[in-house]
């Protein structure tokens, strides 16, 4: 009966030792969209992304700057409605602006890849696609 006791205690005392971490975003780390769905950015257009420590979120979207409130718990990730400058651009740059902060608003999680990906998944099957810049 003594052994049997000692092995659930040990057992209870490693299994109490073993934890799970999961990855953390590194914050105040600008990364620059290169695709949104399943298209690429226009050629030299400058789309980033940069979460701040403090719950703020902020970037170039393509023509404007924009800026909003994030919430992240664990991999969970969510976008206030994002503001932006009211700067206008060529018509293809204003909508693939408009395209980047619709999907942003609908962000519900994130994850990275093994080749440093940042994936913002906002729907089923699309993702903002980043690399830190």
């Amino acid at each position: 009966m003594n052994k049997l006791a000692f092995t659930l205690a040990t057992a209870l005392l490693l299994t109490g030792c073993a934890t799970t971490t999961s990855p953390s975003l590194p914050l105040n780390t600008a990364y620059k969209v290169e695709w949104i769905g399943e298209r690429p950015l226009i050629d030299r257009s400058h789309v980033t992304v940069t979460l701040g420590a403090d719950g703020r979120a902020h970037g170039h979207a393509g023509c404007n700057r924009w800026f909003a409130s994030y919430a992240m718990k664990g991999d969970q990730l969510s976008f206030s409605q994002a503001g932006s400058t009211r700067m206008m651009c060529a018509p293809a740059l204003m909508e693939q602006e408009s395209r980047f902060l619709q999907a942003l608003g609908q962000v519900e999680r994130w994850e990275m890849g093994e080749n440093g990906e940042l994936r913002l998944w906002y729907a089923k099957d699309q993702a903002l696609r980043l690399f830190a810049e």
